[in-house]
């Protein structure tokens, strides 16, 4: 407790975003009895209640075991036959635990082992958890080649039948139990451990990733994280994320392990979810590093969260149809064979290009770019022609990204957490496509808590921009809203990334006024009142208007 509490106001006082604080299973007093470990927490319920208040969630682990030593509990599921049994013995399988001595492995495909599991995982629930991390669940334990494992007995088979699926059966009732006990409540959930058809309960993370032996030379294992990540897509498994640091190794040199810790983090933020997460004592706050790390990884955290509504728009469309957020290019070029076997590049929906930087020292990355014309994100405005192999210069404190001509990218100004405030505006970044072609996103919303959505409560914002003859450019805003309205009022700035300064421009045919950029002179324009500026040194024009809900029509001239 104390360090948690610790730890978020760390975050609050550097300013670096943060929504979420995890415990390993060393919170619970016994495994797994879904206690809260005494002496380590004295008031969780407060300490729930002080986090919520700071703006985080927090997210606790569970393993699928009853330790011997929890003798009431592991007493009452033997009775009942909760456990996995030893076809030799005919009694409850005695499987050998990392942590909390012998256990019994509960037997998720007995049905009646839901309800009492719903009842214990509840418990936290109610003091203000907002969900679990299902850890272990292949079930784990000391030596995974002991061939033991076959003589247990599922209810509905043999363990060699049942191994692959046994982390699914717990996942599916870690989620029903909490929908049945939590209506119209969404949950948090991951899995290390599940199998085809996870995504209806759970999503998964990748466990275990660095490298155990020496923990600064993880590179390789980095490297295959894009590969598995962009697999995990085409697998029908959209939400995905890898441990950011690695997981494996003791950290004994932070200042040498910064690099990786960067590029990690680099490549981690676009993960659907983003955790930076490692084993025993090795904590991996971004501050520990020093401090040319933790502003590099502040940075591309602030990305994320400035990125947030265009992530949650593909997280959508992701559960609608299934498409990974996280693309490999041959999905978005299939015709170009060179993207073909590429995988330490992907798509991030399908706009943005990234190439996280993937090897120790390198300060150049060479990158290939399919057809098209591409502008570098970082500037929004060098651009480079598809078709071809570039090398970029990419230092510490940059990811090499691109943004297709012809795209529109919603975004928001950095928060410390997601709703920090509701009436936050949004930033509408248009790369406008050739003349006589449009770029089009579907911006979508919701409340962000309920499962409202699954009933198609929610709203979408349609931005469609035209380029016409001579530079000109119309765009058409067309909201709708399906029993949730966004924060009517907000302000919208589009920000059209152009080559020239525009002579005008007019809002339903009515012409608005000309801000000007310079702060330091004198603007006599309301606050509420729509108008346009031009940046010089971005090279974009900037049109500020009210969020009414109401559609509009756009022209720059």
């Amino acid at each position: 407790e104390d360090q948690a509490r610790e730890i978020a106001a760390e975050f609050r006082k550097r300013k670096i975003p943060c929504d979420i604080i995890y415990q390993d299973i060393g919170w619970t007093q016994e495994l797994q009895d879904f206690n809260w470990r005494k002496g380590n927490y004295k008031d969780p319920k407060g300490m729930l209640k002080k986090l919520n208040d700071q703006g985080f969630k927090m997210i606790l682990s569970q393993d699928p075991v009853v330790s011997q030593a929890n003798k009431s509990q592991w007493q009452e599921a033997h009775q009942k036959g909760y456990f996995v049994k030893d076809r030799r013995t005919g009694t409850s399988y005695d499987m050998p635990w990392p942590w909390g001595g012998n256990c019994g492995v509960v037997d998720f495909t007995n049905p009646s082992v839901a309800d009492w599991w719903g009842q214990l995982q509840q418990k936290p629930l109610a003091d203000g958890v907002s969900g679990f991390w299902t850890d272990m669940g292949e079930p784990a334990w000391s030596n995974e080649e002991d061939v033991d494992r076959l003589h247990m007995q599922h209810q509905l088979g043999m363990h060699a039948e049942i191994h692959n699926v046994y982390g699914l059966t717990w996942d599916k009732v870690v989620k029903e139990q909490f929908d049945k006990r939590n209506p119209n409540k969404r949950i948090f959930q991951m899995t290390r451990a599940a199998y085809a058809g996870l995504q209806r309960y759970t999503f998964g993370w990748s466990g275990d990733s660095g490298s155990g032996t020496e923990v600064t030379e993880g590179w390789s294992q980095l490297a295959n994280q894009v590969a598995v990540g962009l697999s995990a897509g085409l697998g029908g498994i959209p939400f995905w994320t890898t441990d950011i640091s690695g997981y494996c190794g003791d950290i004994t040199d932070y200042p040498a392990m910064a690099e990786l810790y960067t590029r990690w983090m680099q490549f981690g933020i676009f993960n659907p979810l983003s955790r930076a997460h490692h084993e025993g004592n090795n904590a991996v706050e971004p501050w520990l590093f020093g401090e040319v790390a933790e502003k590099n990884a502040k940075t591309a955290i602030e990305l994320k969260y400035q990125l947030f509504p265009y992530l949650y728009s593909y997280a959508y469309k992701a559960h609608q149809t299934g498409l990974p957020i996280l693309r490999g290019l041959f999905m978005e070029f299939p015709q170009d064979d060179q993207v073909i076997g590429i995988n330490d590049q992907f798509m991030f929906g399908q706009e943005i290009l990234v190439a996280p930087v993937l090897k120790k020292g390198e300060r150049v990355k060479k990158l290939y770019l399919p057809d098209g014309e591409w502008i570098d994100f970082n500037d929004k405005k060098t651009v480079y022609l598809g078709g071809q192999q570039i090398a970029y210069r990419a230092p510490l404190n940059r990811i090499p990204m691109f943004v297709k001509k012809g795209a529109i990218v919603p975004m928001m100004p950095i928060m410390q957490y997601i709703g920090q405030d509701p009436m936050h505006p949004l930033y509408i970044h248009i790369f406008p496509n050739y003349e006589g072609e449009s770029a089009t996103f579907e911006l979508y919303e919701d409340d962000g808590e309920t499962q409202d959505y699954l009933k198609g409560i929610g709203s979408t914002t349609r931005f469609t921009c035209t380029t016409l003859a001579e530079g000109d450019f119309e765009t058409a805003i067309q909201p709708q809203d399906k029993g949730y309205i966004p924060a009517k009022g907000r302000q919208l700035y589009l920000s059209y990334h152009l080559e020239s300064k525009p002579n005008g421009v007019t809002i339903d045919g009515k012409t608005i006024p000309y801000a000007v950029a310079d702060n330091n002179q004198t603007s006599t324009i309301k606050k509420d009142e729509p108008s346009w500026t031009w940046d010089a040194q971005q090279g974009s024009c900037i049109i500020k208007l009210t969020d009414d809900r109401n559609a509009k029509n756009i022209k720059i001239h």
